[in-house]
């Protein structure tokens, strides 16, 4: 039982950092050109829709 406990908190520390990792590199994708998104396959609408983080460099 305890291996489970465990396992669950990792799953879910694993999870949340992939939806930070996600909202982090969406932002950044936001500072591209309308043209190169689109080469990408993605559009600012969808970007946002997915949620984003502002990213500053």
């Amino acid at each position: 039982m305890a291996n489970s406990i465990f396992r669950n908190a990792m799953n879910r520390m694993v999870q949340a950092r992939e939806k930070q990792a996600s909202r982090y590199a969406n932002g950044a994708l936001l500072s591209l050109d309308n043209e190169t998104l689109k080469n990408l396959g993605t559009s600012r609408e969808e970007l946002r829709r997915k949620g984003a983080k502002p990213c500053t460099f």
